[in-house]
């Protein structure tokens, strides 16, 4: 068995030597020369103190310094990267004595080093059980998501809904053909019923959970069979979901999950790529902000307006309205440095990693408290999960969950795979940070990489909140049982009854009141807005479940309309009075229509008026 001589009187020397002897798993001895010079009387004794000693196998040659240390790693770790460049790459063998060399003279120095990096307790990481506690999380995520899409699906995309899942996927399979299948990959072209939408969402949720409990025999192998059919379900939702299911969790969702396959090999590669994840989603984040030029995000005021204008506030998002300014400028710079400067951090060693891992979770945190946002949050404080290793986050599981449940050593042609796909993810992603850092489109060939996975959204472009808005308009939808006096139909979530409090919606996602918050800043909502309020014409039960109230109790209204108001938050004066909510009235968002616009037997919204007004 090969030796590793050191000297014993070194701490920097004794930490690394700990650390090399309880990641080699037995190829590799370690001896401090204190108690081995004597059994080597041809090495001279100044050389053991100057430099670490390799004593290879019978017949091999001996190694010192640098050299040393490389045959001694690639022998315990069984990394042979690196000697391989020593002995092949000019120039490398002479940089790394030298750098030896530097170190060996400031071993005092690059102890502190080690120990402000590493810590005290000198152990290879292992993230064998970290792993098994993220996939559990992945799997109460995929429950969540299934579940909430599961209770809106009727009144979004059932038969009886605002987009009729069975007109959109005849519209795909008129446009592309027999390629439909490639471009839209989805089990409902095998049946697009209401039934199959149902038992898609909720059969999500039985799987997912099962892959929680580790409720099937056998569940370590089964558990990539699971991790793939809640991808292929999810991404089947997907592109069902239209309109409804744009946005950048679902997105985050679906690559996370993908990674996931990889993940259950026990590839520390996989491990790595979710990392890299990790770090476009948190640094992209921050680029688009400083990229859109907006003057809010460069002066740092945005925090001003933030809390006011964001989708579904929560009700502390009033409170940390109330905020004074420097102190929401001093949180907008500390978001800027988490999001810009943090996620390199992720690339260092543990102690560092850690650091960033406890900031994105408080990061999150913040956000969960004043905003809605589904299981965006939930899942990214997941993914932070995997900045742990099992020495710092075992104490803290149930002795049950403290077993490994990830296999140490994948497969040749797993390793082979996960690095193929690996080439493909960084080259995309970083095509990805570089078009966003431009504003502009990534280069050809990137580009090309990233449209490959397209169809199943395993490399997605992330950054949200680019441009802040600084008013809050909201759409207000009114009904009329004689044209003469309306009532407002409330939404679950988004803000209408000026006295009503926000409230919370995690983990759930109020899909209908997301979508009403971007017409009302006016993204295109010609294609599903109209069929919205035929629905409410019609007093459809399904897309009436999707609100707080219906004013007239199942009876069908005579007329419906749109208004769009100003909101702002109440004053303290005026919330102490109960309010939450100030407004006024700035126009018509969609004209009146009755139940007349629209001729017997025609698709919703076919005939109803093409003006949908602009906010101001």
């Amino acid at each position: 068995m090969p030796l590793l001589i050191y000297d014993g009187d070194c701490a920097f020397c004794s930490w690394w030597a700990r650390y090399w002897q309880r990641g080699s798993a037995g190829r590799l001895r370690i001896a401090p020369y204190q108690q081995v010079a004597n059994d080597y009387p041809h090495i001279p004794a100044r050389e053991f103190s100057r430099a670490a000693q390799y004593i290879g196998a019978e017949g091999e040659r001996r190694s010192s310094a640098a050299e040393a240390s490389l045959r001694a790693a690639s022998a315990a770790r069984g990394n042979s990267l690196l000697l391989l460049a020593y002995r092949r790459v000019p120039g490398f063998a002479a940089a790394a004595e030298r750098a030896y060399a530097f170190i060996a003279r400031h071993r005092g120095v690059f102890y502190a080093i080690t120990l402000a990096l590493w810590g005290r307790q000198a152990e290879p990481p292992r993230f064998e059980r970290v792993s098994g506690l993220f996939l559990r999380a992945l799997g109460l995520i995929y429950a969540a998501a299934f579940a909430s899409f599961a209770v809106q699906t009727p009144g979004l995309i059932g038969s009886g809904g605002i987009l009729p899942l069975g007109d959109h996927l005849a519209r795909i399979a008129e446009r592309y053909g027999a390629a439909a299948w490639l471009r839209y990959p989805t089990v409902f072209w095998l049946d697009a019923s209401d039934k199959a939408l149902q038992a898609v969402s909720w059969g999500g949720v039985i799987i997912a959970l099962l892959l929680v409990f580790d409720a099937l025999p056998g569940a370590g192998r089964r558990r990539p069979l699971l991790l793939l059919v809640l991808l292929a379900l999810y991404l089947s939702l997907f592109h069902a979901g239209q309109v409804f299911m744009i946005y950048q969790w679902d997105l985050l969702l679906l690559e996370t999950g993908f990674l996931a396959l990889f993940l259950t090999s026990g590839s520390v590669l996989a491990l790595w790529l979710a990392r890299w994840l990790l770090f476009r989603f948190m640094f992209l984040s921050g680029v688009v902000k400083l990229a859109s030029g907006d003057a809010s995000w460069m002066d740092l005021t945005v925090l001003t307006c933030y809390f006011e204008t964001q989708p579904l506030p929560t009700p502390l998002a009033w409170y940390a309205h109330q905020l004074s300014d420097p102190v929401l400028i001093a949180a907008a710079g500390l978001m800027f440095t988490i999001e810009l400067v943090l996620p390199f951090f992720i690339f260092l060693p543990r102690r560092p990693r850690f650091l960033a891992a406890w900031a994105f979770i408080a990061f999150q945190l913040a956000i969960i408290a004043t905003g809605n946002y589904g299981f965006f949050n939930l899942l990214t404080i997941a993914l932070c999960l995997l900045l742990f290793d099992d020495q710092a986050i075992g104490k803290w599981l149930p002795e049950k969950w403290r077993a490994p449940r990830i296999a140490r050593s994948p497969t040749a042609l797993a390793t082979a795979v996960t690095a193929l796909y690996a080439v493909v993810v960084v080259l995309a992603g970083s095509g990805q940070i570089y078009a966003a850092a431009n504003r502009s489109e990534p280069p050809v060939l990137l580009a090309k990489l990233a449209d490959l996975a397209a169809p199943l959204r395993s490399i997605n472009r992330y950054g949200a909140f680019a441009e802040i808005i600084t008013e809050r308009q909201e759409i207000v939808v009114e009904g009329s049982l004689d044209g003469q006096t309306w009532r407002a139909y409330e939404f679950k979530y988004k803000p209408g009854d000026v006295a009503e409090a926000p409230g919370f919606s995690l983990p759930h996602q109020p899909r209908l009141d997301w979508q009403m918050w971007f017409a009302a800043i006016g993204n295109e909502s010609r294609h599903w807005f109209p069929g919205f309020l035929q629905r409410l014409l019609a007093a459809s039960s399904d897309v009436l479940a999707l609100l707080a109230n219906d004013p007239f109790k199942g009876a069908r209204p005579k007329a419906v309309r749109a208004v769009i108001y100003e909101y702002r938050y109440a004053s303290r004066e005026q919330r102490a009075q109960g309010l939450w909510w100030e407004r006024r009235q700035i126009g018509l968002y969609y004209p009146t229509i009755s139940a007349q616009t629209d001729a017997p037997g025609a698709p919703p919204g076919s005939n109803l008026p093409d003006s949908i007004m602009r906010p101001r």
